[in-house]
């Protein structure tokens, strides 16, 4: 096992700690608020805040963790699909389906976010964070065989 691989997914795995927790934190603050047809400037920027939090977070699980877990486990990276179906053979996510359906509305997100369509991505992100956390709880409980004594996840 690669110890180098290793270290970096411990740091991954903070990364991906703060960054649930301030999802988290953005996704009780825009639930308080709700979805409506107008919002202050203050509630835009703490949905704004959101939307960027929800992408970030998905970028952070499908572009590094489970990358770097394929990686430690030498398996091969594939497509972005392969990733994701990877993923929930492993037991990080529930439902490929439903984790590309949070990709896509990541992609919109980054892509598409426009002044007639917000108010749909705001609703979509409250709708889809809740799986997203819940990737990342079960992403931490896989990734706990790695601190065994041998690194490896064997027993």
């Amino acid at each position: 096992m690669n110890e180098d691989l290793l270290l970096l997914l411990k740091q991954q795995l903070k990364l991906l700690e703060d960054a649930v927790n301030v999802l988290t934190f953005s996704e009780q603050k825009c639930r308080e608020i709700g979805i409506k047809d107008d919002y202050t400037p203050d509630e835009l920027d703490r949905f704004e805040s959101l939307t960027s939090r929800f992408a970030r977070l998905c970028d952070i699980l499908l572009q590094k963790i489970f990358r770097l877990i394929d990686e430690i486990e030498l398996e091969s990276q594939g497509t972005v699909r392969d990733r994701i179906n990877g993923a929930e053979k492993k037991g990080l996510i529930k439902s490929a389906e439903r984790f590309i359906k949070c990709r896509m509305l990541r992609n919109e997100i980054a892509h598409e976010y426009t002044p007639e369509n917000v108010l749909e991505i705001f609703r979509k992100v409250l709708e889809m964070t809740p799986i997203v956390v819940e990737s990342v709880e079960m992403v931490k409980t896989y990734c706990k065989k790695y601190e065994e004594p041998n690194g490896d996840g064997q027993t």
